[in-house]
């Protein structure tokens, strides 16, 4: 037989009064932070079993829907999500009684106890009848779900303990309407990213290329983005930039800045006229944003001054350039807006810098900017980067420290555009002993090999342009 209801009855009330508190700050910190309302679900069953329960159950229902769901074409009503019983083998029994009847609360219960039948046959641990509770879980106002416990051997549920389960009941709501909320914002993250980036990247006669992009925050918009396109008139441009803040700032300037540098491209703007465009546009669209801020501050009474933050978040580093194909290699013209200077690996393991260092676009008023010609030789591979990779941290010490990415680079002598991506990804993550905590993104081209021999190679002085 079952424990008797009055000695049941004060060792409830013992339980409670001496660890009420630490049993729901133990919950409290499990659930903090849980992104997955599954996980969410599974840990309120070990917090209830079997100090509180002999067994609890979650039903998760569509936020859009609600209990009724299942009335609708198409829904399928709420979901049972877990089940957990003290006793293991009696799970799935449970389970099967649960789903062909689970509770239906009306829509005046909100996080109280109601109580609800005693599932199926199912006697408890002892064989002898229960008492069963269910709470509905609603956070925000919207209903998210119901937890129901049960106990073998009771008529019903102390005071003490349906008040301790009401407070648990709230703070699991409160866990799963957070891991929704995330869920949704990784969602639309998700759908940012592909907006953001280009669906392929351009094949280019005569050069192969080869792409490594890492962001950092897996649920939101990376800050680095690329492209590499077909401009027209045997031009072929590329770009690997670099967004000052991440989240939904950064993917406003990238949703302005990849468009446009197309268009641009498109309509025969040589690489130097494209920043000076792309700069003017960032700081028009900066300018529109702040006077913004400034009106609505001042139409609610503010002083009508702007957070320092915002225009900044329009800041963009930008390395930008184009290819044209000749007979026996390629032209390159490119420039770099506050950017990692792009570097040149030749077939004989020498390294330089192409470009000459410039301002960030979205900064300075007319900043003038200037681009560099070269040309581009079988065996010869330029390299290009994001801060990701540069600024890769071990310590005090940086990856690009006592120039690091050359001596990387010309470790890369005689490989692929793929394989040089590959090592230079792999060596990047190899420095530091940690995660990599900012966005990665490099980009490769490289001259093809003929089946002649190449062509003399021009000296190391470049022609400007701009």
């Amino acid at each position: 037989p079952g424990p008797a209801p009055g000695r049941t009855a004060r060792r409830d009330h013992d339980w409670v009064s001496r660890g009420a508190l630490s049993f729901l700050a133990e919950a409290s910190d499990l659930l903090a932070g849980q992104l997955d309302e599954e996980l969410v679900a599974a840990l309120a069953g070990q917090l209830l079993v079997p100090r509180i329960a002999d067994w609890c159950a979650v039903w998760l229902e569509d936020e859009a829907t609600g209990w009724r769901g299942s009335d609708r074409p198409g829904a399928t009503g709420p979901r049972l999500a877990r089940v957990w019983h003290g006793s293991e083998n009696r799970i799935e029994e449970l389970r099967r009684a649960l789903e062909n009847d689970p509770p239906r609360l009306p829509d005046s219960v909100r996080s109280r106890a109601v109580p609800v039948p005693w599932p199926g046959e199912d006697r408890g641990p002892h064989g002898a009848p229960g008492a069963a509770l269910a709470y509905r879980l609603i956070a925000g106002g919207r209903p998210l779900g119901t937890l129901v416990i049960g106990r073998a051997g009771l008529t019903g549920f102390p005071d003490e303990v349906t008040g301790l389960v009401e407070d648990l009941s709230r703070r699991i709501a409160l866990a799963i309407g957070a891991a929704r909320q995330y869920a949704r914002q990784a969602t639309i993250s998700r759908v940012l990213q592909r907006g953001l980036l280009p669906g392929a990247v351009a094949e280019i006669p005569g050069v192969r290329s080869a792409l490594v992009y890492e962001p950092c925050d897996k649920g939101g918009p990376s800050g680095d983005f690329y492209d590499l396109f077909p401009a027209g008139d045997g031009r072929w441009c590329f770009a690997v930039g670099d967004v000052q803040g991440k989240g939904p700032e950064a993917a406003v300037v990238i949703g302005l800045a990849r468009p446009w540098l197309r268009l641009l491209a498109r309509e025969g703007y040589a690489v130097a006229d494209v920043l000076d465009r792309l700069n003017q546009l960032l700081l028009d669209d900066a300018t529109e944003a702040a006077d913004a801020a400034a009106r609505a501050l001042v139409a609610t009474g503010g002083p009508g001054l702007v957070d320092a933050e915002g225009p900044q978040t329009r800041f963009l580093s930008l390395l930008y350039g184009e290819l044209v194909p000749f007979d026996g290699g390629v032209r390159c013209t490119l420039a770099s807006a506050g950017h990692p200077l792009p570097l040149l690996l030749g077939p004989d393991g020498s390294v330089r810098e192409v470009a000459a260092p410039q301002t960030l676009l979205g900064v300075v008023e007319d900043a003038g900017y200037t681009a560099e010609t070269f040309e581009l030789y079988p065996g010869d591979t330029v390299l290009c980067v994001t801060d990701g990779v540069t600024e890769r941290r071990d310590g005090a010490r940086q990856f690009d420290d006592h120039d690091g990415l050359a001596t990387a680079l010309a470790g890369c002598v005689g490989l692929s555009a793929q394989l040089i991506a590959e090592r230079v990804r792999r060596l990047v993550h190899a420095f530091g002993g940690k995660p990599p905590e900012d966005d990665l993104a490099l980009l490769v081209l490289q001259a093809e090999q003929p089946d002649r021999p190449p062509r003399p190679r021009l000296p190391d002085h470049a022609d400007r342009d701009g």
